[in-house]
């Protein structure tokens, strides 16, 4: 089957061991450049260890893997510097406000202030919550200052954990439309959701993770 893009992700009978458990135990799957990737699967499938496998954040210990180009095996670090992580925890500072957050995060990769402001008011941060700390956030509006983070960093890859839980509509249709938005600019999105109706409209591809193995199971967008 021809690629259209780079690929990103590239993992070929890949183990990865949480304990003394195979969290992933074979796991193989080839991401393109642009593509947004659904991951459907039980609880304790192995979705959440896939993403942060492919974040840099868990090692593989068989197998082979590249992400973005780096070796999984001898460059996570490298790995770790160009992808977005948004997992059940949100990574802000709670003592810092969500304009500082974000600038943080933007500097981190040279951005400008105009494309720091720009995340803030794409994902509806900009006014009222730019100088409130984050620790009196409410759930929702700590998930759109994560967003804001993610979009100001410039992730290449993407890597999201029930990205739309605490948002409400208003909101999950705002994240839909960013994520449109960042793939069609040249992002590849990996989304973990239990919200398969609404995550699949988002989705190019479907795959399923059980028992730590991963089958595509749709290719058409």
């Amino acid at each position: 089957m021809d690629r259209p893009g780079a690929p990103v992700v590239e993992l070929s009978d890949v183990v990865a061991v949480l304990g003394s458990f195979p969290a992933l135990a074979g796991a193989s799957i080839h991401i393109d450049e642009g593509d947004i990737v659904l991951l459907r699967g039980p609880n304790g499938a192995g979705k959440t260890t896939l993403l942060r496998l492919c974040a840099g954040l868990v090692p593989m210990v068989r197998g082979t893997g590249a992400v973005l180009g780096f070796d999984l095996a001898t460059q996570r670090d490298e790995i770790r510097r160009h992808v977005g992580v948004l997992g059940h925890q949100n990574g802000l500072y709670l003592d810092m406000t969500v304009g500082e957050n974000i600038r943080f995060w933007g500097a981190t990769v040279g951005a400008k202030d105009s494309e720091t402001h720009a995340a803030m008011e794409r994902l509806g941060v900009a006014d009222r919550l730019v100088d409130v700390p984050v620790r009196k956030l409410s759930a929702g509006q700590k998930r759109r200052a994560a967003l804001a983070c993610l979009v100001a960093r410039r992730a290449q890859l993407w890597l999201l954990d029930e990205p739309h839980a605490g948002l409400d509509a208003i909101a999950r249709d705002e994240l839909d439309h960013t994520l449109r938005q960042a793939a069609g600019s040249g992002a590849t999105i990996v989304v973990a959701s239990h919200e398969l109706e609404r995550a699949g409209s988002l989705a190019t591809r479907t795959v399923d993770v059980v028992a730590g193995q991963v089958k595509e199971t749709r290719t058409d967008p």
